[in-house]
Order: C-alpha cells, then structure tokens, then sequence
C-alpha cells in the first residue's frame, strides 16, 4: 500500500467551478467552498483538505478524474517545485480570461462599478519574459554545493532548480552555472542573493555581499563574466549601496521604447518592468488613451524614472512627473535629458504618500493625469480630484498592479469625484503567476474608443 492510499479515507470529490484570483480550483462540497490547488474548471477531481477553515478548505489535488481541455503539460520539469509560477498547467488563454475574471469581479464586488468598454487584454509572449528577478542563494551541503533560484512553493526554501523558463536574456540556462561558481567561492554562504536586471545592452547580476570579496573569490567572479558576457555589480547592504564592479566598461544598463524613440537608463536595483515586451504594449495603450492635442499638459504621478511620462513628452505634450524618490527623479531627468526631452517633460520629488496636500499643489491645472501608483493604490490622491478641486481634469489614465486597490480608488473616481469608468482591461506582466495587473480609463465627458 502506498504513503497515499494510506490516507485515503480522507480524500474527496468535487466539480471544479471556477478559477479563483490564486489561480485555485474553487469547488463547492457539503455547503462549503474548496480551493484546489492545480484543478481547473470543469474538471473532476479527488483532493485532500489541508486546511480546515469554518467556510471554506483549502486542498491539495490528488488526481484528475476527468480533466478540462485547457489542462496542458508544464514547460519547465521543475515546475511542481518552484514557486516562481503558479499556471503553467493552465493554456495561457484561460490564464488571461482568469486574470480578466479577476478584474471584472472586484470592480463589481469593491467599486461597485462596470467598465462601459471591456479592453482586449493586454500579452506577450509566455516564456524568457522575466528581465526582472530575484534569486536565492543557499549553502547547503547535503545537496552537494549552493542551490541557487526562487524558493519552493508556500516555502522558505531554495527550490532544487536546474534551469528556467521564463527568466529572460538567457539567465534560464545559467542556473547550473551559477550554482557552480557559487559553489566554488570561499564566500559560498555569505552570499544570499543575486538580483537579476536583463537591460538592451548587457545583463547584470547583483550580488549581495554579506563580507568582503577575496581575490580568489574576485578572479572566479572576473572569469564568469568574461565567459558569459554579464556585468557584475555587488551591494553591501541596502540597494543604494549596490555599484558596477566588473567590467566597468560594459554598456549602460537601459531598455527601449522602439515605438517612441527612446532609450531609458536604469540601475538593476531600482524599479522598472519585469516584461519589456509587455510593457511597450502597456504604454502605447496609455498615451493612446491619454488622447493627446497639441497643447496638452499632463501630470504622471509615481511617475518613476519617466517610462510613461517620456513616451507622452515624445508625442509633444508637456508632461509634469511626481516621484517619491529622490534618485528615481534624477533618473527621470537624466532620461529625458539622454533622449531630447527636458523641454517636454519635468520632474520633482514628492511623497504622494506622506506629503499629499503639498504634492498635489505643485501639480499644475492639467486636464488629462496618469497615476500608475504601488500595490497600495492612490485612494487620498483620487479623494482629490472632485470637480470643485480640479473642474479642469478631464481624463484619467490609471494603471494598477492591484485589482483591489484600483476597485477602491474606482468607486472615489466614480461616486465622489464624477467620472464615468469608460475602459479597463488586464495587462498580462507576470503570465503563469496569479498576479494581475490591469490598465482603466475614467473620463468626466464623453468618450469615442475609435
């Protein structure tokens, strides 16, 4: 008898319903909801309770019974381990549909709002798209050396992992590699992790150095990044210590925005898209959006190191951009002054935060606004644009990684502030991971989507 069918008495049945915002099978047995991790819609399946709550269980799946059509076969061979993806058993149309679920129902549920347009979602293509990353190093010598990847799913540990589908620039198939040099360095378990940045030019890796290199640890390091072309940075402590440390000829860190001409800087520790292909889509769909005349002033507010305030500086607007960031804005400037803009676009430091009241007064009168805030949202920002505070705002472009926090602010926008939710749509960054990133348009008058 296997370890399984020990523990058989405990399995269950259940028709899968519906995807939830995790990407779990959601199930109703006995009068209670069941969220199965890896069962899809459709489907019929025996799962095990892991976790009991009063209304609801969560499960682990055991077997599929009778599977769903959108039910395919995992890319990566350590898919079951790594936490890093959360769909690649589901097709990635479905993924995307999930996503736009996941959207409609909190604008629903939250904002109690509809969007009079529903957009066509936003994607790329699903694999090497990550040029974005963070991976875990760990020293452990039951495994033979330094385990290097994302951690385990629901884990703290480091997944065994040999390679990755969806890191781009080739850092896929430098797993083993890594491991090996980090493997053979003296400083093997004082180094916790190596953050990933794959810019147009060159692919840098940060290491966090918890002590001093030494000069054999320096001469592997120097090997490796002759051998495969990256550039190496190391960072003793927070990401503003982070420096380029061989070869310090290598090309600037930057990616494009081919549609408009630019060419953006960055430092691999500070904040930009993870999937560049999918972002170029997100800013045409923006500044499309935005429908900018001649004469148009706009605001970007967490406007960050300009990626969407130069693309509308680029199209002839005046732009204004608010950044809490001090070295994100003078990024920013050093942007628009490396692609022509400085007469198009400014940018000032501002806490929209901490520092609403006084942010906000630097503003100007603008009739159109683009407010593509963190996780938390913008609902003091929203409270501020009534029609007695800004009568002249017109049209607001608003781009979220949060469909709960931009329900939230949409329910402001709409009820206290007077603006209609003409469009919204999902922006697929992350395909096969739960995370649902989304881009909607409110407008006081009305609007012609052709």
């Amino acid at each position: 008898m296997s370890i399984d069918e020990k523990f058989a008495d405990t399995w269950q049945h259940a028709t899968v319903e519906s995807l939830d915002h995790e990407g779990r099978g959601v199930a109703h047995v006995d009068g209670k909801v069941v969220f199965i991790e890896g069962a899809l819609p459709r489907e019929k399946v025996v799962y095990e309770p892991s976790r009991r709550k009063k209304f609801f269980d969560q499960a682990k799946l055991i077997r599929v019974e009778k599977g769903a059509p959108e039910r395919i076969a995992p890319r990566c061979g350590f898919y079951e381990i790594c936490g890093g993806c959360a769909m690649q058993h589901i097709d990635p149309a479905l993924q995307v549909a999930a996503k736009q679920r996941v959207l409609e129902d909190n604008l629903a549920r939250i904002g109690r709002v509809v969007p009079e347009q529903v957009l066509p979602p936003i994607y790329a293509a699903p694999w090497e798209y990550r040029h974005r990353a963070r991976l875990s190093v760990h020293f452990v010598p039951k495994k033979g050396g330094v385990l290097v990847g994302f951690r385990e799913k629901k884990s703290s540990y480091v997944a065994d992992m040999h390679a990755c589908e969806v890191l781009a620039g080739g850092i896929g198939r430098l797993i083993d590699p890594l491991r090996d040099l980090m493997t053979s360095l003296e400083a093997r378990d004082r180094i916790p992790q190596i953050e990933v940045a794959v810019g147009a030019r060159i692919t840098a890796l940060v290491l966090r150095l918890l002590v001093p290199l030494g000069p054999a640890d320096e001469a592997r390091l120097k090997a490796f990044a002759d051998a495969h072309r990256i550039q190496w940075w190391v960072q003793p402590k927070g990401p503003e210590t982070a420096v380029a440390w061989y070869p310090l000829d290598a090309p600037d860190l930057t990616y494009t925005l081919p549609e408009f001409g630019l060419e953006l800087k960055f430092r691999p520790t500070e904040f930009t898209q993870v999937n560049h292909a999918v972002n170029r889509l997100m800013v045409h769909r923006a500044v499309a959006m935005l429908d900018l005349q001649p004469g148009d002033e706009v605001a970007d507010l967490f406007c960050g190191l300009g990626n969407f305030s130069l693309a509308i500086a680029a199209r002839g607007a005046q732009v204004v951009g608010v950044e809490g960031s001090e070295a994100l804005v003078a990024r920013a400037a050093e942007n628009a002054a490396r692609n022509g803009l400085t007469s198009h676009a400014r940018f000032f430091v501002a806490d929209l935060y901490t520092d609403l009241d006084a942010a906000m007064k630097k503003v100007p009168r603008v009739t159109k606004m683009l407010i593509d805030p963190p996780r938390d949202g913008a609902v003091e920002v929203c409270k501020l644009l009534t029609a007695e505070l800004r009568p002249e705002l017109q049209r607001i472009v608003y781009v979220s990684c949060s469909p709960g926090t931009l329900a939230r602010d949409a329910a402001v926008l709409t009820q206290s502030c007077g603006f209609a939710l003409k469009a919204a749509g999902v922006v697929n960054m992350f395909p096969h991971t739960a995370h649902v990133e989304s881009i909607a348009l409110f407008e006081r008058a009305a609007w012609n989507p052709e």
